[in-house]
Formats: C-alpha cells, sequence, structure tokens
C-alpha cells in the first residue's frame, strides 16, 4: 500500500508515544479527600470503599506523613460526627473547639506546606442529613447562605488555604466571598462546587460521613443530570460572585460537562472522581473482571483530557504511587 499518512508511525513504541503525547497526568493534579472522626487510634475502613478509612486525628496526622511523602500537595477533609453533635440549624459546624476545625489546625501545625481545602455544606453537622436548613420539607436558600458563612469564616480562621462550598445554594460564593473578605481572609482561596450534580455515585461517601438525607432527595438544590447547558449559568454565576476555581461533581459520568465548561472560561476547573466511581472500579479489579490500576490511570486520564486542571480522587495515593514508579 502506497500510504502517505500512517497514524500508526507515532504509536510505534513507547518513546514516541510519550512524546507525542497530548495529555499527561502528575501529582501535582491531585487533591486527596480524607475523612476525620472523634476518639483516638482510630482507622476504620469503610466498606463501600476499599482502600479508605475514616481516622481519628492522632492515626490522621501520622497517615498524612504517607501522603505528603508521596508529593500530593492538598487534600480535603470531610468530618464524622455522631447524631448526638448535629441539629436543625448545623451550630456544630462553627462551633469554636469542635472537631472539624481543631483537625485543620493541627494539620495545619504539623504540615504548614500541605494545601487544606474544606467543605462547606450543613449535611455532615445537620439532624436532617441536608445540605440546608429546612422547615415544612423545604430547604431555604438564604437562611443557609448565612450559616454557611459563618462556617467558612470558621474554618479559614483555623487554616484552611480553599474554602469547598459543596452545598449548591444560590448566591453562597458572593456571600462567602464577602464574609471572608470582612474578617481579613482576602487570601483564602473559593472552589465552587459549580456543577453538582443530583447523582447516584455518591452513595459511599454518604457511608462515609454518615450523613444522608433523613427525608427525600436533594434534587431542588442539585443539578438535573440531564442537564449541561445549566451548567454554563451556574459557572458564569460563581465566576463573576468570586470563585477562584470551578468543579464538575461527579467527574467520570461529566466528562462532556467537564470540557463545556473549560471550553468556555479561563478558569481551572476541577473534577471529583466521587466515590461511587472510586467503589465500581475497586469492585471490579477486586472480583478480577479488570485491571484496576490500569483503569484507575484511564479513568484520571480521561478526566484531564476532559479539561480538568485538577482532580479530586481517592485514587490520589495510588495513582501517586504509579507516577512516582514512572
Amino acid at each position: 500500500m502506497n500510504l502517505l499518512h500512517r497514524p500508526r508511525r507515532n504509536r510505534k513504541s513507547e518513546a514516541i508515544r510519550s512524546m507525542v503525547a497530548e495529555n499527561s497526568l502528575s501529582v501535582n493534579d491531585f487533591i486527596f479527600p480524607m475523612f476525620v472522626t472523634g476518639g483516638t487510634g482510630k482507622k476504620e475502613e469503610i466498606k463501600s470503599m476499599p482502600g479508605i478509612s475514616r481516622f481519628s486525628l492522632d492515626t490522621l496526622l501520622i497517615e498524612l506523613e504517607e501522603v505528603v511523602a508521596l508529593g500530593i500537595k492538598c487534600i480535603c477533609l470531610f468530618p464524622n460526627y455522631p447524631e448526638s453533635k448535629k441539629d436543625k440549624y448545623a451550630t456544630e459546624s462553627h462551633q469554636e473547639g469542635t472537631l472539624y476545625l481543631e483537625s485543620l489546625s493541627a494539620i495545619k501545625a504539623k504540615f504548614p506546606e500541605l494545601a487544606i481545602m474544606t467543605d462547606v455544606a450543613m449535611d455532615p453537622y445537620s439532624s436532617d442529613g441536608h445540605d440546608g436548613i429546612v422547615e415544612d420539607g423545604k430547604i431555604l436558600n438564604d437562611e443557609t447562605v448565612e450559616v454557611l458563612c459563618k462556617m467558612a469564616v470558621a474554618q479559614a480562621k483555623a487554616g484552611a488555604d480553599i474554602i469547598g462550598p459543596s452545598d449548591m445554594m444560590d448566591g453562597r460564593i458572593e456571600a462567602i466571598r464577602a464574609a471572608l473578605d470582612a474578617e481579613g481572609f482576602q487570601e483564602v482561596s473559593i472552589m465552587a462546587y459549580t456543577a453538582k450534580y443530583a447523582s447516584a455515585f455518591y452513595g459511599p461517601f454518604r457511608d462515609a460521613l454518615e450523613s444522608a438525607p433523613k427525608f427525600g432527595d436533594k434534587k431542588t438544590y442539585q443539578m438535573n443530570p440531564a442537564n449541561s447547558k445549566e451548567a454554563l449559568l451556574e459557572a458564569e454565576l460563581d465566576i463573576n460572585e468570586g470563585a477562584d476555581m470551578i468543579m464538575v461533581k461527579p467527574a467520570f459520568s461529566y466528562l462532556d460537562v467537564i470540557k463545556l465548561l473549560n471550553d468556555n472560561f479561563n478558569i481551572p476547573v476541577t473534577a471529583y472522581n466521587v466515590s461511587g466511581e472510586y467503589a465500581m472500579i475497586k469492585a471490579a479489579a477486586n472480583n478480577g473482571w479488570i485491571d484496576g490500576e490500569k483503569a484507575m490511570m484511564e479513568m484520571l486520564l480521561s478526566m484531564k483530557r476532559a479539561g480538568a486542571s485538577v482532580i479530586l480522587t481517592y485514587f490520589a495515593k495510588e495513582a501517586a504511587a504509579v507516577l512516582n514508579k514512572n
């Protein structure tokens, strides 16, 4: 055959494939979500997320030594609270001396160069299990935003580098930015959960926090999986309100949305590789149905290819170990 163009020439060896690769993964791309719980000496594996655990603060600080040694530069911390600490208004979330705020301060003291991202939403502290204040079965938007501002300021005081509002209330980015600035935290970043979908892939995460809604669902505030153009509106609002980064959650089923936001806005786009996506690969690999390591790296690379600058992923430690070998 007399072919002028043979694309396979650029695939003929590992050296050439690597040289012409359009996208690549780096440990610098990852944020590692982690879970803190009360007590001491605890490391409780989450059954639906093999390899991921809830840590008491003392064991969390030990675990972080390994995380930092792998080159991971940022974690996102989530709290697991008992029902006795929860109430309608999530008041524990901004109480001085509470587990979450103490944990942030302890981590920053021991690992000052490690960037800490926080979670701003009521559900870990809410007796209703929702991301907002509930009245007569409805989620109150503006009243919830007032609580979120208190949470954000308390977290910034405790040492947070990046505030992550994950609640999907309208107007909360502008309000949180104003609250942070008023308290002198102009340098604290906001990573907005911009396109957070009402997804079936959050189940294992809710196991980890024991924070599932006590009634109903989250469809009146999280986005409809059928919609992508709506993400453009949410992104424009969040950016205009002061977001420094915008997020798509989940990631793997919403690669088109990641690309859509990356193509339309000159601001870093983050992908949240959520618990259900992690659990699917782990379950299939544990059953011998797929090569777990290769599937993990392929899934993460797909998010970079779609346009994600940053990836929150429970695979961060495993992927970092793979990348450090290469």
